[in-house]
This record gives C-alpha cells, structure tokens and sequence, in this order.
C-alpha cells in the first residue's frame, strides 16, 4: 500500500466574521460614544428649560433689571463706556455686516440691532436682553436669527475682545437698541 501523505486539516473560517469587520465594528463603537456625548451636551444646552440670565445694566443713570433672576452679572456703564463700545463697534467690523442706528451703519449681511436683539431675546427663553447680546457677541452659534445661517457671525468675538471690551460693546448695542 502507498502511504499517503500528512496533510494537516485547516479550521474552517467562520463565513460571516472577518478581521476587517471586526477592525470596523471597534472603529464604530470607539466613535459613537463620543458622538453620543456631544449630541447629549448639546441638547442639554440648548434645552428650553434652561435658567435665563439676568444682567442688570445701569445706562446714563438708569438701572434696567429683568423680573427673573438666576444667574446675575452686574455691569456699569457710564458714558465713557457706551463711547467705548462704540469705537469698538466701528474698528470691530460691526458696522460692515449689521444695520445700528447708533453707529451710523446700514450693513445687511447680519440682523439689525435697531430691533432684531430684543425680538431675539424674547424667541430665545425671554432671556434679559443684556445677557442676550453678549452671549450673541461670545459664543454667536447659541442662538440663530431666523432668516440668518449659523457661521456668518464669527466665533473668534468671544475670545479675541477682552472682558472689559465686551461689556462695553453690549452697553453700546444696548443703549441704542430698541426695546
């Protein structure tokens, strides 16, 4: 008789599993949990039953101070600080993109701050109108004007002006906002 060779016997493969789908499973499962994350962070934010701020802001002698109160940041202006902010308005680029009858501007490119803050305010949680125009300066993507697209404002407001210039930017936009 002829002897047969040896022939070791491979484990068959499981047809339904391969190591590029495993690779991407784990790939799937490493992203969805920082997915789910921002998407948690971002609903949370943005929910409607978030506390409004309240700013109390005292413009030429006149103090101004919502009837809600939870988080509260006290500012004062004085004329110095409206003529402050007003500068910055102009070197700022305000006036380019935003129609303000106090600066003298009549841009189109983002809403009108003659009316369109304290409208806004309103839609947005009847937030106080001061705390409203600065966090529209500071973070512009937390509230978006209807008929306007998120990123025509930009973002770098918030981390380029100082604390201090900020408030005089929102005492400025404040004093010749309609309310």
């Amino acid at each position: 008789m002829d002897s047969l060779p040896i022939v070791a016997r491979r484990k068959p493969r499981n047809p339904w599993t391969s190591t590029s789908e495993v690779l991407l499973w784990i790939l799937f499962v490493a992203l969805i949990f920082p997915a789910a994350f921002a998407g948690y962070a971002v609903g949370h934010y943005t929910s409607l039953g978030k506390p409004p701020a309240t700013v109390t802001v005292n413009v030429g002698g006149t103090v101004t101070t919502p009837t809600t109160t939870s988080a509260t940041t006290t500012t004062s202006s004085s004329g110095g600080q409206i003529a402050a902010g007003r500068a910055l308005f102009s070197s700022s680029g305000c006036a380019a993109c935003h129609t303000f009858t106090a600066a003298g501007s009549s841009g189109s490119i983002g809403p009108n701050l003659d009316t369109a803050p304290a409208t806004d305010a309103a839609n947005d949680g009847n937030m106080s109108l001061a705390a409203f125009i600065k966090e529209s300066i500071v973070n512009p993507s937390a509230y978006i004007a209807k008929g306007y697209s998120d990123g025509i404002m930009p973002k770098t407001f918030g981390t380029s002006l100082k604390p201090a210039q900020i408030d005089d930017l929102v005492a400025f936009i404040l004093s010749g906002t309609k309310h």
